[in-house]
């Protein structure tokens, strides 16, 4: 499947659809307004039309890209695009319309009802028609089975082999092209192994994804496996794979289930995306625009806490070291220096209540967070967000994996300058703290989202301004 060839194909569709609703909106505005014969030939030579039919298409690209219209190309439901499409045309008709339309001379108030009607009209129904002819080709591929999406099966005897079976003798294709299945517990021999290679054991997920290409996973363990669900999906989800479940009956009856075709097994199915695409490029817009006005508008503190620093202690004014990012990258994390130099010549510790190791004005300025100040610079560079997690060492990663395999998790989102955990729990001390602290930020992750970032900020400017910073 080339993914890449089929954006461009909706890219295309959607453009094309932009420009002959726009063509044929213009044709009726300037129809309504005048009764000239040369309407086509007046239309083609306003420097109106011409501005319009070439930005307006890209703008609506630009929209949907921000949406997340381009987004899991593959996996689109006819029903979704229909009601995805007329949101989207809904916004952005209704932007045009006050932007562009809503200042025409008009001889009847209706008659700017009637525009608005027509724009939606014509712009939903090019589009939706144009995604419906290249979400049902794509179906057709995947039901007979022309496409698929790797997929690998975690489980290897009873509800691995019937679930596989069930899926291969399906009516229409759901879409999975099996290479292989993981085992959970060990065992001299496993049932599916008459049908698909073994990879070997789940705890060698993360290698076996990437290596094999995996696009979908499928979760198919026996009752007596259950213990292990929690570390299964752990590992999954450092990865950008779909997770499917068999459900139990109990998942059936409480509603877990959700179908969304009438020939494929029932599976609970988890998508990797935390956030909706719009929530994303609006959080990069945030962490963009108030890490400038930050930058800017505490510059007289950036210039205080540096003479703060130079003066109050030798050595550097800055302190820069190693930490973990996103997908588990290192990056350079720039603070001002609040301890005095070669504080860790040994081995990588952790700052305590009273740790003699910090200035008194190290002291200071971490009551009152002056020491992150730096860190807006980071965020500019996009390796860190306003609200994430607190990034850490490797060192202390290592020793928090062994106690809380989860905080893998944490990984698939940038770190931050604050966060839950640093707004409910502070600094830890040690890495038993820090497990503690993780629970607030693997609730971050579950619960993300703008209005929770606003309100984590919220709380920062608050512990900032009373100095309850530990």
């Amino acid at each position: 499947m080339n993914k890449t060839l089929q954006v461009i194909k909706y890219v295309i569709a959607d453009l094309l659809a932009a420009i002959l609703a726009w063509g044929f909106f213009f044709a009726y505005r300037k129809h309504t307004y005048s009764s000239d014969l040369n309407l086509w030939k007046s239309i083609i030579s306003d420097e109106k039309f011409i501005y319009g039919i070439s930005l307006i298409p890209l703008m609506w690209v630009i929209f949907y890209y921000i949406l997340g219209s381009y987004n899991r190309i593959y996996h689109r439901s006819r029903l979704k695009e229909i009601g995805q499409t007329l949101g989207a045309s809904l916004i952005g008709v209704t932007v045009l319309f006050f932007v562009l339309i809503l200042d025409d001379l008009v001889v009847k108030n209706y008659q700017l009802f009637m525009f608005f009607l027509v724009l939606l009209v014509l712009q939903f129904g090019l589009t939706a028609i144009f995604r419906m002819i290249l979400t049902s080709i794509t179906a057709y591929k995947i039901h007979n089975r022309t496409i698929g999406f790797n997929t690998l099966i975690v489980g290897g005897n009873g509800r691995a082999t019937e679930t596989y079976l069930e899926i291969e003798k399906e009516f229409r294709s759901s879409g999975n092209k099996f290479v292989g299945f993981v085992n959970v517990k060990d065992a001299k021999e496993y049932l599916l192994s008459n049908y698909l290679p073994h990879f070997g054991n789940y705890e060698d997920l993360e290698r076996i994804l990437q290596e094999q290409n995996i696009e979908e996973v499928i979760i198919a363990i026996d009752p007596s496996e259950h213990e292990y669900i929690k570390s299964i999906i752990t590992s999954l989800n450092s990865g950008n794979v779909i997770i499917k479940i068999i459900p139990d009956m109990h998942d059936i009856l409480l509603g877990s289930v959700k179908m969304t075709a009438i020939f494929q097994a029932p599976l609970i199915q988890i998508f990797p995306d935390i956030m909706p695409n719009w929530q994303f490029v609006l959080k990069r817009i945030i962490d963009i625009v108030f890490s400038s006005m930050a930058i800017i508008l505490l510059s007289p503190l950036f210039l205080f806490t540096a003479l703060g620093v130079y003066f109050t202690s030798k050595g550097p004014i800055f302190y820069s070291h190693q930490r973990i990012g996103l997908n588990g990258k290192p990056f350079k994390m720039v603070k001002f220096r609040s301890m005095h130099i070669n504080a860790e010549d040994s081995q990588p510790l952790l700052s305590s209540k009273n740790d003699i190791r910090i200035t008194n004005f190290g002291k200071f300025m971490r009551k009152v967070r002056l020491d992150e100040i730096p860190q807006f610079f980071t965020v500019l560079k996009g390796e860190m967000s306003l609200v994430g997690f607190r990034p850490e060492r490797k060192y202390f990663i290592d020793q928090i994996v062994q106690q809380a395999p989860h905080y893998k998790l944490l990984l698939k989102i940038k770190p931050g300058i604050t966060s839950w955990g640093q707004v409910k729990y502070g600094y830890a001390e040690n890495v038993d703290e820090m497990v503690d602290r993780l629970k607030y930020d693997i609730l971050y992750l579950e619960n993300m989202s703008i209005a929770v970032d606003l309100k984590i900020l919220f709380y920062t400017f608050l512990i900032v301004m009373m100095g309850r910073g530990k």
